[in-house]
């Protein structure tokens, strides 16, 4: 374990923390850097300087600065899939509103690494966008998942296909309104919920899932 320097009251006291503790701190403190530079300007240097241990020491929790930069990138894209993770107690529409609720909650909370992994400059590392879009197809075929289909009902590639445009409207969408906030945040939830049947389903299969 590997102690760091915190000031209290004048004295400097040790916290210890353990590898997996440490690791997490390095990962996370990465993903705060996000919000002003790319994943490939992330600085080793900078990241040992604020977690309190040397240059070297960081190489101990991760082999190499690539292997760092990719275990920024999944624990963000884990962080967006996380997120969206749909609550089972609730029906099929419930369960839309309340990933959709969770999901504005999460880019509210960080704004700043959100804007920079999909707009920012972040956005335009090869690894970063590889984990978003991984993150987004798994998004769609969780959503796909739910619903009451079979699983070989011709209409399923469609429906994927409308829900990764959902996603990208979903994720737009949230960017738009965080800087603007034309509506209320409860609007704001009621469109992107309302967006996802109107663009993918089928009237049958709305009235189906209504009832």
């Amino acid at each position: 374990m590997v102690g760091v320097s915190t000031r209290s009251s004048g004295a400097t006291k040790r916290v210890r923390l353990g590898p997996e503790e440490r690791r997490l701190q390095l990962i996370h403190l990465g993903a705060e850097m996000l919000a002003d530079r790319p994943l490939e300007d992330i600085s080793v240097d900078d990241i040992a300087k604020q977690a309190g241990i040397s240059r070297g020491l960081l190489f101990h929790y991760f082999a190499s600065k690539q292997e760092f930069h990719e275990a920024i990138a999944r624990h963000v894209s884990t962080e967006f899939y996380a997120a969206v993770m749909p609550d089972r107690e609730l029906s099929l529409f419930d369960m839309l509103r309340d990933s959709i609720e969770r999901f504005v909650d999460y880019a509210i909370g960080h704004s700043a690494a959100y804007h920079s992994v999909l707009r920012g400059p972040a956005s335009r590392t090869p690894d970063m966008t590889d984990y978003v879009n991984q993150t987004r197809g798994a998004i769609a075929d969780l959503i796909v998942g739910e619903l009451p289909l079979p699983p070989d009902d011709p209409d399923l590639a469609r429906l994927t296909l409308a829900i990764r445009g959902w996603i990208a409207f979903v994720e737009e969408t949230i960017l738009t309104w965080m800087v603007e906030k034309p509506i209320s945040r409860a609007a704001l939830v009621d469109l992107l919920v309302e967006s996802l049947p109107a663009l993918a389903l089928s009237p049958a299969l709305i009235s189906a899932l209504r009832d």
